[in-house]
């Protein structure tokens, strides 16, 4: 058993192992439930061909088809970066409990609407969790928050 810590070293080894072998870019991603580490993925875009193949979309797939279910209710995603708005969107689906990730969009992309998007809390279902081993939230970011989207606060973002 890990914990988050020990779980997002893991995303980040598996971002690099997978790079590393030629298989996509450097993204990994894990899902946990009740401390067990069910599913692994990481990014097959440029080996398949296939735009969806992300890490965190690849960790889904592989976990509701060991669960059975696309319910992933009660697991965990980490991730070695911050999920883009696609796979954002598949994790509210997959209605995982909490999003940890790594590295920030702002890394590697310019949008700053794109990072306050993923910020985002998801009607409750999900809380997002940034890993204290990468940069801090930046408040100026939530003045490109869309009118009527709630900005980031400390109740729907946690730093461990």
């Amino acid at each position: 058993m890990c914990d988050a810590k020990g779980h997002m070293r893991h995303a980040v080894d598996l971002s690099r192992q997978k790079m590393d072998e030629g298989c996509g870019g450097p993204f990994g991603a894990i899902i946990v439930c009740n401390g067990e580490v069910i599913a692994e993925g990481w990014n097959n875009v440029t080996s398949q061909n296939d735009p969806t193949a992300h890490a965190e979309v690849s960790a889904i797939r592989a976990a509701c088809a060991k669960l059975g279910t696309f319910n992933l209710s009660g697991c965990e995603i980490y991730t070695s970066c911050e999920p883009c708005p696609m796979c954002l969107s598949a994790i509210y689906w997959a209605r995982l409990d909490k999003i940890y990730y790594a590295n920030g969009a702002k890394m590697l992309l310019p949008s700053d609407l794109m990072i306050s998007f993923c910020m985002m809390r998801w009607q409750s279902r999900s809380k997002i969790v940034h890993c204290q081993l990468c940069m801090s939230i930046c408040p100026k970011r939530a003045k490109c928050l869309p009118p009527g989207m709630p900005k980031p606060t400390r109740s729907n973002i946690e730093t461990v």
